[in-house]
């Protein structure tokens, strides 16, 4: 081989994980050795030893990194290898030359498992043993009269003894793995062999099993989204190294930069089933559905790279990524700089729907925006108009969500119309109420027009989608002329309307589709034209926090067959966490954001750690002092940062009686509001409502004031027989909001009631509870809690 000559290195997950774990001057090493053989792989300097064949075309090598740190990796063509493993110490040599490394005949990536330190882990850690059955009561004296016959033992019956061998690889479990297997009886030692750096599709599957799932659920959830493409070759190393699979990155680059600041993880690498997502191109518009934690966002943003990187060469920003909030849009420009730096950025639209909706509204001529209104100043706008027309049958909720949702929603620019809305989900009303509601709304928007002029971002959503329908209907009828004509246009067509003759975007991506209005989606399909990888959009009904239902096909957003996806395994919330938040929804119906129905059927975690706790309190301010002493504990005794825990509590009033209790002695815990922005302040626990955790996570979480009456709040029982419904709606959207702040926790999960617990907590919740007010010793620090 010649000098000079350019390698390729990739790095599999194993490795990035091995990496992960490690301190920063390993890393470092990591990074110069990978630099230094991409350079010269003939460089003596490397000190590259021979180890193995692997059979077919792959040869292993060990490679000593720096002192003793050593790698371990797999040469599969001229020019290129993987890095496999890392590890440090003086037996860092022999753990490296006795892991065995295979081709997964599932996924076709390249896996390996230390075989020898797995049994050890199951030997070490032994099954308990099983109780034989209680014997019937004998005296002792008939006992010793009885001649003593050997007690039969009960042998512990292997966790996996149900599947065969060819079944579990069937599945995706590296076969190296089976013998170890074998000798697991309970789930602690299953725990002790999960904690070792196992293939993703090994881990996937045994805990899926475990965990109840059937085969047949297994091989649909997990297996079928590990699957490669094409036949797998046992033997074929530089096909298996090639693969998606088998890398962090495809590029060098990449590697080495992720190298210098921490190996984010969600940059690099992507599970197979949202690597496919990513980077299919489909007929037209895509959906990807998926409970919280299952990457979502992260599939939306690696989307955008993948449609920005197709782009021919330019200045403009023909992508549009969009989400249904300022703070999560803010958070969204800063995630995709992570992921491509300012070459991508520059390419793509980054804004909240509102602000795209404004924008649009404002860029018009002569249109008259107005002063966008609250929530509060709409209700009392609302109250208003009833006063006015002298009609009080109806509350201002329902008024401004009849006017948003159906009234807007559908286009209701005449009472005619109107009276023909549907109304699904919303009940019966009858025409003569319907004609109450129109004369209402026509008091509001009359009252809108001021002085002073204000508005809403509903009003301006609706405006903008009929511009930006206006504006598609010009480029649509153009281009209709041009073909018409044989490609010809005439200069007077043109004039003045150029900016127009096509459409503003040519991709658009959506996150947290499931908030996003119809006066919304009426505004994005207009936006760009109907083709391939027009709209791609990610959400989850059961996050849905607002009552924006609506049925994307009607909009002229289709999503058939394999166009619409669901993701299932969640990388965020351990498996005890979701366990109960999974609870808080369970039996309900959930629309799949269009109109099928959609379910958590196959949502898991392979994440392991703290079971829920739950305190109650006699009063809310018992509760609020139990919470202080909590934070404080875990922050003093457990080194948690305050800007890693946050509160949940049911309304504003709640959150500035919580700051204050927390910044008063003896706690004096730092505290700030989650606003509308988002979190301000570095180094404070964050306190907010139900509504501002969406779309943030923290390593520990409390949901404080989950009392019945608070969640779900005892207003809606009005509606229980008024309006059975709304009250249904209610009920949904109060588990949804419960279930979204729960899910945003990463460690543990802390569960806060004073007076009854609300009727969506787990039956043993008030059972398993402990009193708050053991929390409050006067002689020392908390204590009483687990958050080791």
């Amino acid at each position: 081989m010649s000098q000079g000559v350019r390698t390729q290195v990739t790095v599999t997950p194993q490795a990035n994980e091995d990496i992960r774990r490690l301190d920063a001057a390993t890393k470092n090493a990591v990074g110069d050795f990978v630099r230094r053989l991409r350079t010269d792989r003939s460089n003596r300097a490397l000190r590259l030893v021979f180890l193995r064949k692997t059979g077919g075309n792959g040869r292993l090598f060990l490679a000593s990194l720096d002192g003793s740190r050593m790698g371990l990796l797999l040469e599969t063509e001229e020019n290129r290898f993987s890095l496999l493993a890392v590890r440090v110490g003086p037996a860092a040599r022999n753990e490296l030359a006795r892991l065995t490394v295979e081709i997964n005949a599932v996924s076709g990536g390249v896996e390996l498992v230390d075989q020898s330190e797995v049994s050890a882990q199951v030997v070490a850690m032994p099954a308990r043993p099983e109780p034989d059955p209680a014997p019937d009561a004998v005296p002792a004296e008939a006992l010793a009269a009885e001649p003593s016959e050997p007690v039969p033992t009960t042998l512990p019956v292997p966790l996996f003894a149900r599947y065969g061998d060819g079944e579990l690889v069937e599945l995706g479990v590296i076969a190296s793995l089976l013998p170890a297997l074998r000798r697991i009886t309970d789930g602690r030692q299953l725990e002790a062999v999960l904690g070792h750096n196992l293939p993703g599709l090994t881990r996937e599957v045994l805990l899926a099993l475990h965990d109840g799932m059937e085969p047949s659920e297994v091989r649909a959830f997990v297996t079928d989204q590990w699957r490669a493409d094409g036949r797998v070759d046992p033997q074929d190393w530089a096909q298996a190294a090639r693969r998606p699979v088998s890398q962090v990155s495809t590029e060098d680059a990449a590697v080495l930069d992720a190298l210098g600041d921490g190996f984010e993880a969600w940059r690099l690498f992507l599970h197979p089933e949202q690597r496919r997502l990513a980077t299919t191109s489909f007929k037209g518009s895509a959906k990807v559905t998926g409970g919280p934690g299952t990457g979502k966002t992260v599939v939306a943003l690696h989307r955008v790279r993948y449609l920005v990187d197709r782009l021919p060469p330019g200045q403009t920003r023909p992508v549009l990524l969009t989400t249904y909030n300022t703070n999560l849009a803010a958070d969204l420009r800063e995630r995709l700089h992570r992921l491509g730096g300012d070459a991508l950025v520059r390419r793509v639209d980054v804004k909240s729907v509102d602000q795209v909706a404004r924008e649009v509204v404002e860029q018009h001529p002569g249109s008259v925006l107005g002063t966008p209104m609250g929530d509060e100043e709409a209700m009392a706008l609302w109250h208003r108009a009833c006063t006015e027309v002298g009609v009080f049958d109806y509350d201002a909720d329902f008024l401004d969500a009849e006017f948003k949702h159906v009234i807007l929603a559908q286009g209701c620019g005449t009472e005619r119309l109107y009276f023909r809305a549907e109304r699904k989900g919303r009940g019966v009303l009858q025409r003569a109420d319907r004609k109450k509601v129109w004369e209402l709304v026509q008091t509001y928007r009359s009252l809108l027009d001021g002085p002073p002029r204000r508005t809403t971002y509903a009003l301006i959503a609706d405006e903008a989608a009929r511009i930006e329908g206006r504006h598609m209907a010009k480029a649509v009828e153009q281009a209709r002329y041009k073909e018409e004509h044989g490609g010809l246009d005439l200069v007077h067509r043109e004039a003045g309307s150029g900016m127009w003759l096509k459409p503003r975007y040519r991709h658009v991506v959506v996150d947290e589709a499931q908030d996003l209005s119809a006066s919304h989606w009426r505004m994005l399909r207009a936006m760009t034209a109907p083709g391939p990888d027009d709209i791609f959009l990610v959400g989850d009904a059961h996050q849905r926090i607002y009552s924006h239902q609506v049925v994307l096909g009607r909009l002229g957003i289709n999503t058939p067959g394999r166009a619409s996806r669901r993701l299932t395994l969640n990388y965020r919330t351990t498996r005890e966490i979701l366990g109960s938040a999974h609870g808080l929804v369970h039996g309900e119906s959930f629309d799949d954001l269009d109109d099928g129905a959609d379910t958590l059927d196959g949502y898991r975690s392979v994440l392991t750690g703290l079971a829920p706790q739950y305190w109650r309190a006699p009063d809310w301010e018992t509760e609020m002092r139990a919470i202080a002493a909590l934070l404080k504990e875990r922050h003093e005794r457990y080194g948690t940062p305050y800007a890693a825990m946050a509160v949940s509590v049911p309304d504003k009033d709640a959150v500035t009686q919580l700051a204050y209790t927390l910044a008063c002695k003896p706690f004096l815990i730092p505290a700030s509001e989650i606003g509308r922005e988002g979190p301000r302040d570095v180094d404070t626990v964050r306190i907010g409502t139900m509504y501002r955790f969406k779309g943030l996570e923290f390593q520990r979480v409390f949901l404080a004031g989950v009392s019945e009456g608070l969640i779900p709040h005892q207003r809606i029982e009005t509606f229980r027989l008024s309006s059975p419904d709304r009250y249904r709606q209610e009920e949904q959207r109060a588990r949804s909001l419960l279930f979204v702040a729960a899910t945003r926790a990463r460690d543990e999960l802390i569960v806060t009631w004073h007076g009854r617990a609300s009727r969506y907590l787990p039956r043993q919740a008030d059972r398993d509870a402990g009193r708050a007010s053991s929390l409050l010793r006067e002689d020392g620090p908390p204590s009483g809690s687990n958050a080791a």
